[in-house]
């Protein structure tokens, strides 16, 4: 997808995208490749390898082990129900780690919520909402605790400055580590569907 400029025509966005043709090819050739949500493949929770099991037994959506997870039900529904599991996990611990960061600093923030998102990790609101991408899962957990430590000081600081970044690494001490394994991984977490 090509994204204009509100008053850029398709002829300059054509000629742009021509222009760079051998760019945007070695970056498409750098991307990781595509990883299926389907029976037998693997994908990383809490950045360890989980094979996915279809288990048409098994009722209830779904069953996270040590290095599995199980599914039920038909096998066309099988991707929705893993995404629809690992969306409910996100929530439950991403939620528990930013009320915790928040209380640490004596804040609360106004609501938690996870969803699909593509540009950013973790992102708060105004009005106090912090929000995660459910992708954020999958990640290791020292990525997850710096995401959510970014987020949670944002509800005391609305802006990236000194006082900000203070709070930020008294929440966590992995900012470095973390942001070099988005830049690395990251992309591979958005190419899993």
């Amino acid at each position: 997808m090509i994204t204009l400029p509100p008053r850029g025509s398709r002829k300059a966005g054509l000629a742009l995208l021509r222009g760079h043709e051998i760019w945007v090819a070695e970056r498409l050739a750098a991307l990781p490749a595509p990883v299926i949500i389907a029976d037998g493949n693997e994908i990383p929770i809490f950045g360890r390898p989980h094979r996915i099991i279809h288990d048409p037994s098994l009722r209830g959506g779904a069953i996270i082990e040590r290095a599995a997870i199980r599914i039920g039900g038909h096998p066309e529904f099988l991707a929705r129900r893993v995404r629809d599991a690992l969306h409910d996990l996100a929530l439950r611990e991403l939620s528990a780690q930013a009320r915790d960061k928040a209380a640490h600093v004596g804040v609360r923030p106004a609501a938690i919520r996870v969803k699909d998102t593509r540009t950013r990790w973790g992102s708060c609101a105004a009005n106090g909402t912090l929000m995660f991408s459910w992708r954020l899962i999958m990640a290791p957990s020292f990525v997850q605790d710096y995401v959510v430590a970014h987020e949670a000081a944002h509800l005391r600081h609305m802006n990236h400055g000194p006082d900000f970044w203070r709070l930020a690494e008294m929440l966590t001490p992995h900012r470095v580590a973390a942001t070099s394994w988005l830049a690395a991984e990251g992309p591979g977490l958005l190419r899993i569907s």
